[in-house]
């Protein structure tokens, strides 16, 4: 099963959200999932090498308008690169060639990310998968949404992100969700 695992591209190795990225790329491979990420710096790296480290293979989506951006190029713990030329085509593929997606905590392009998975799965662009939302700050931001816009947002539509305080719990939530339990 491939898993896109969205996050923040800004923690540095021995950042706490970098370790826990490591942890949830390494347990995702010994799950025997592959990782697919944006392929870069900051937590996208520390899923593709937690999941090296343990054995498992990884993903990186990159993108030429990100490295004119960032001229960083992709991590050394990506096993195989789909390059594309814009931005819309790398969402494109992050969001819909997985078969589950996971978000870390991260900023506006993580939430892009988030959204668009969360739109697909709501118009049945993509088959109803799997979209575990990863920390406190998702679980906030998502039942302000909820709340806030009750109106236009029917009770089906708010059953479809799942919510887990940390990446363990997470792992555990996709396999329990993958047998059926």
């Amino acid at each position: 099963m491939i898993v896109s695992v969205f996050g923040s591209a800004s923690p540095l190795p021995g950042h706490p959200l970098y370790q826990q990225a490591m942890r949830l790329g390494e347990l995702l491979a010994k799950a025997g999932h592959t990782v697919m990420t944006g392929g870069y710096c900051g937590t996208m790296e520390a899923v593709s090498r937690g999941a090296a480290e343990a054995g498992g293979d990884s993903i990186g989506v990159t993108c030429r308008q990100i490295e004119d951006y960032r001229p960083t190029g992709p991590n050394p713990w990506v096993r195989q690169i789909k390059a594309t030329d814009t931005l819309s085509h790398r969402i494109e593929i992050l969001t819909s060639e997985a078969d589950a997606y996971f978000a870390l905590p991260g900023g506006i392009g993580t939430l892009a990310e988030v959204a668009m998975v969360f739109n697909k799965m709501v118009i049945s662009a993509i088959p109803s998968k799997t979209l575990i939302l990863i920390g406190e700050g998702w679980k906030a931001t998502f039942e302000a949404f909820f709340e806030g816009q009750a109106k236009n947002v029917n009770e089906t539509t708010t059953e479809l992100p799942h919510f887990a305080a940390d990446v363990e719990t997470a792992v555990k939530l996709l396999n329990e969700l993958i047998s059926g339990e």
